[in-house]
């Protein structure tokens, strides 16, 4: 009895080690789509929101309650253009806007679609 205990335990433990912190990707999405059009990279209006792209790259717990963030967009616009940025920010499990959202374009593309 002690064994099977003991063999639930270690299983559950990395499952419940892992915090993955507050769902803040709006923020950070927002944040991002604003630097895109400041830098004159691309037109908000132009992108395509149902072909977004959201992946939650890491999250660590900083102190109770903070977290940093890194979440990876790809978005799409009409003309066909893919645009890959990558932002880091700070949340909490209160507010999701408490600090600056760093963004960098690591890639931009033109997709061409073969028949």
């Amino acid at each position: 009895m002690k064994k099977l205990s003991l063999l639930i335990l270690l299983i559950l433990c990395p499952i419940l080690s892992f915090a993955k912190g507050p769902d803040c990707h709006n923020h950070a999405l927002n944040k991002a789509k604003e630097w895109l059009k400041s830098s004159n990279i691309v037109e908000i209006e132009n992108l395509n929101q149902s072909k977004l792209r959201i992946t939650l790259l890491a999250s660590e717990q900083k102190s109770k309650g903070l977290y940093t963030q890194i979440y990876h967009f790809v978005l799409y616009d009409n003309q066909n253009k893919s645009y890959e940025v990558i932002t880091k920010n700070e949340d909490s499990d209160k507010e999701c806007s408490i600090g600056n959202v760093d963004s960098y374009l690591v890639a931009k593309r033109q997709i061409d679609y073969f028949d």
